[in-house]
């Protein structure tokens, strides 16, 4: 392996030295993505539970480890429950890229995350609930949140889902909703809504739905714009605000990903929000009275998704949308607990495409900051530090290959990852005392820990950010040209808040080896 120059260029101006050997090991905090709170604990917290839970993409409880959904591949008619990588976290993609590998798959069942079997979404079709339509193709869109690859329900004309319903809210009793969807994939069909429906597949009159509709149908005219809108589906109508009447309130929801709510108190009142599900918070768009003839309510307790509710028995959905997630709660949320929802749904990093972490990838970490953009992290010649150093295409392969990582799941969360030198089989990236090491793999906790990062969109805007598994609040960062996980701001000299931002986003590049 060739050397290092002896003087690294300093990005910051500053001569830092670290006596590692004489630091106490940090104690691990223990702190997980699966001890975060999830939109049905932080829905319990405010009173109001789900009682229903829908995802193809995560967990709505940090508890949570079951089954998501289930795909069918159409070489064999073979089945198989699609999981999660960890306990509160993202989707396993890939058990469904192995299992649908060379043939199509379909999505046939939605798991419901509260564990009631009556609230699992089937399709509705010939060897689903029974009727016209089909499954919808499970691998139309993938997409990744958190920085890990998942794939979303992508519906159209022809398919939806039905669960016949337990425990869910009936006639007048208050119930709240939401929905993440997309903004990009809409149609002006009839409907793509996500909620309480009835259960004999009928149109039985005011009152007898209470779902979140997401589309361009104009339902009664005098429509203002193009749309997609959050709309309420309270059967006979797709409701704007409290009337036939446009509601001036109303704004399109253009948005990727979209995060649409709707709350009914069943007897008086019902609120329309919606945000931009990537970042922001929520716009109300109506909270006043309920519409005239629908007081009281009179909801059936049946699921919908994808459809209106006098579908699809004998007719087809003529629907178009795309589910990421969704939730059906027991009360009338309060704001706040919308607003701690919606910053959630923010936080889960919901973006297009797929990962560059998936496991066994080789990638190489390139700095962002303006100092180094030429420069790769890579573990040091002559000890088993890290650092920032220049790669190029002329750099010799002993280099090129210190610069080179394989990404593996998380050894301490397979929802996160760890890196595994390329050349340097069984040695992982690793913090001691917040300085980084390479180091070879042990069965310690204390390792996995120390080992384990969970990628996030970067901090600045550009690429990803690598939080610390045990240190959340801490992010792989390069200063003065070495890696540490730093906080912005703190008493270390690498916590400094100068250009933190910069230096702790990176580029996931091509490898160099």
């Amino acid at each position: 392996m060739s050397a290092l120059p002896v003087f690294r260029r300093l990005c910051h101006g500053v001569t830092v030295s670290v006596a590692v050997a004489a630091l106490v090991l940090p104690v691990s905090t223990g702190t997980s993505q699966a001890a975060e709170q999830r939109p049905c604990d932080i829905y319990a917290a405010g009173g109001t539970p789900c009682v229903a839970a829908h995802s193809t993409t995560r967990a709505l409880f940090a508890s949570y480890n079951g089954s998501l959904y289930q795909v069918q591949r159409a070489s064999d008619n073979a089945t198989k429950d699609i999981g999660l990588l960890s306990t509160g976290g993202v989707a396993d993609a890939a058990a469904q890229d192995a299992f649908c590998a060379g043939t199509t798959c379909t999505i046939t069942r939605l798991y419901d995350q509260t564990g009631t079997s009556a609230n699992t979404l089937v399709y509705q079709g010939p060897g689903g609930t029974g009727g016209a339509d089909t499954a919808a193709v499970a691998t139309t869109e993938a997409l990744t949140v958190g920085g890990r690859k998942a794939y979303a329900l992508y519906i159209n004309p022809g398919n939806s889902y039905f669960a016949a319903g337990s425990g869910v809210p009936t006639g007048s009793s208050p119930e709240g909703e939401y929905l993440v969807t997309s903004g990009t994939h809409v149609n002006n069909g009839c409907c793509f809504d996500y909620g309480n429906t009835e259960t004999d597949h009928r149109a039985d009159g005011n009152g007898a739905m209470d779902a979140i509709n997401f589309g361009t149908e104009c339902w009664f005219g005098g429509c203002s714009g193009t749309g997609p809108w959050v709309q309420a589906d309270l059967e006979n109508g797709l409701f704007s605000g409290g009337s036939k009447t446009w509601n001036p309130g109303q704004v399109a929801q253009t948005s990727r990903f979209v995060t649409a709510m709707l709350k009914n108190n069943g007897t008086t009142q019902m609120a329309l929000q919606g945000a931009n599900a990537q970042s922001g918070s929520l716009t109300k768009f109506y909270g006043g009275a309920l519409p005239s003839g629908y007081n009281p309510m009179h909801k059936q307790g049946a699921i919908i998704l994808g459809s209106g509710g006098d579908c699809c028995q004998t007719n087809r959905n003529a629907s178009a949308g795309t589910f990421y997630e969704g939730a059906m709660v027991k009360g009338y949320p309060s704001d706040a607990t919308d607003a701690a929802v919606q910053a959630d749904i923010a936080a889960a990093g919901y973006a297009t495409g797929t990962s560059p972490f998936t496991p066994g990838a080789k990638i190489s970490l390139q700095a962002t900051t303006s100092c180094c953009t030429g420069e790769y992290l890579r573990h040091d010649a002559g000890d088993d530090k890290v650092v920032i150093a220049p790669v190029t295409t002329g750099s010799a392969p002993a280099d090129k290959a210190a610069a080179t990582w394989i990404v593996r799941p998380g050894l301490a969360d397979g929802s996160c990852v760890s890196f595994e030198s390329a050349d340097a089989a069984g040695s992982y990236l690793r913090h001691y005392a917040f300085q980084l090491h390479l180091q070879p793999k042990d069965t310690t906790a204390q390792f996995a820990a120390d080992a384990t990062f969970c990628p996030k969109p970067g901090n600045s805007g550009t690429g990803y950010s690598f939080p610390s598994f045990n240190f959340p609040a801490k992010y792989l960062r390069h200063y003065a040209s070495t890696a540490y996980i730093a906080s912005n701001g703190g008493t270390n000299a690498w916590d400094t808040t100068s250009l933190w931002r910069e230096d702790t986003s990176w580029l996931a590049a091509a490898p160099w080896n």
